[in-house]
């Protein structure tokens, strides 16, 4: 399918904002977008009469105006992630006959969005609404793991942010770095007993455009029911599965 170059264009200016941490001149967006300084003025100038960006005249910037707020909050409503989840998640439960749920990183925890229950099994403490400590849950790991390590070391400053359930798990940035090292050579992450005693999970992330970690895919299972074989088969169901919802929501899937 064919690129319309206006219309990518427009994308690349909005992102560029997008990623800001505050308003930024046209001079630096036309740099960094790649852009003649003209096209730039003519793109911001369209976007603010349609109320997506936003002129400070006496910075002499740019930013976001409401109706790119109006965009993200139409997002929200609409939970694409969870619908676009819902049925490759019911078939992960159907392959592997336990549990799997969604989880979104927020700051220091995860949010459980979705939940599937397999036939016959109990209900976690993952349900839906609920937070844990991303850094003692599986989704967490996996998220965590494909953050830059500059941004791992801004959630976790100090030992007061490291929370214990039962008094297992890194509680040292230094314990979180060796276990996200292992995370991502081993492709997949892991809990064991860290969130609920007796019970495993094997968790991978899911990406947006960009290759960042939006959210991840989790079965939790009976540690000392499931063997080393069955628990390959889990990991490999999971991270399928991951690599299903990162196609599903637009996202980077490598070269």
């Amino acid at each position: 399918m064919a690129t319309v170059p206006a219309a990518a264009q427009v994308l690349a200016v909005l992102r560029h904002l997008a990623a800001q941490a505050e308003p930024v001149p046209a001079a630096s967006i036309s740099r960094d977008v790649g852009l003649p300084r003209s096209t730039t003025y003519h793109l911001l100038d369209t976007l603010a009469r349609e109320g997506f960006v936003v002129h400070l005249p006496e910075a002499r910037r740019w930013a976001l105006g409401v109706s790119a707020f109006e965009l993200a909050s139409g997002y929200a409503r609409q939970a694409p992630l969870q619908r676009l989840s819902r049925v490759p998640l019911a078939t992960l439960v159907d392959r592997t006959g336990y549990n799997a749920n969604l989880a979104v990183p927020h700051g220091r925890e995860v949010i459980y969005v979705i939940e599937e229950r397999a036939p016959g099994r109990a209900p976690l403490v993952s349900e839906v609404g609920v937070r844990l400590p991303a850094q003692l849950t599986a989704s967490g790991r996996a998220v965590l793991a494909l953050l830059p390590p500059a941004q791992v070391r801004a959630l976790f400053p100090d030992r007061s942010a490291f929370v214990l359930r039962h008094d297992v798990g890194p509680s040292s940035l230094t314990a979180l770095r060796t276990l996200l090292t292992e995370v991502r050579q081993r492709g997949y992450a892991t809990e064991e007993g860290e969130v609920t005693p007796g019970l495993s999970s094997v968790a991978a992330a899911v990406l947006d455009h960009h290759g960042h970690p939006v959210a991840g895919v989790c079965v939790t299972f009976p540690g000392e029911a499931v063997g080393e074989v069955e628990r390959a088969e889990i990991a490999r169901h999971v991270t399928e599965t991951a690599r299903v919802l990162t196609r599903r929501v637009g996202g980077f899937t490598g070269p």
